[in-house]
């Protein structure tokens, strides 16, 4: 397992964050990039959370990077992928953003669950908790590197 890195480029944030975003170039400025990232965030703009969440695949979907298809492995049932779309849909409706959440490599009937829960949620909450998810799923991503 790698410890957490002192200093991060553009490249390798954008790896992590699966895209680059407002986010990531903020990141790459600073010390101790994954470490500060909850203090950056709270002071970022909505639509550069946004942004960032816009850039990780979604739960599911069938086009993923190599680091996204291992972490959520094999597809489920044909059951379990519909529900997951359309509760995918049903939660960027409802809130305006994508969902994401740290699959830690379970199988994504494990994930309907969760996605249900957070859907009662309010927007700030949800927010709040979709950006701390992207930013485990990088640091995990770096650790497991």
């Amino acid at each position: 397992m790698r410890e957490l890195p002192r200093k991060l480029t553009v490249d390798e944030l954008a790896e992590l964050f699966e895209g680059r975003t407002r986010l990531v170039e903020r990141l790459a400025e600073l010390e101790d990039p994954l470490e500060v990232s909850p203090g950056l965030i709270a002071q970022l703009p909505e639509n550069e959370l946004v942004e960032a969440l816009a850039a990780h695949p979604a739960i599911g979907a069938k086009s993923l990077s190599e680091q996204s298809r291992l972490e959520q492995g094999p597809d489920a049932d044909d059951a379990v992928e519909a529900e997951l779309a359309r509760l995918n849909r049903a939660y960027e409706e409802r809130f305006g953003f994508r969902f994401v959440v740290f699959v830690n490599r379970r199988p994504k009937s494990e994930i309907v669950p969760i996605l249900l829960e957070r859907l009662a949620r309010t927007r700030d909450e949800e927010l709040e908790t979709a950006v701390g998810e992207l930013i485990a799923i990088a640091r995990d991503r770096w650790r497991t590197r």
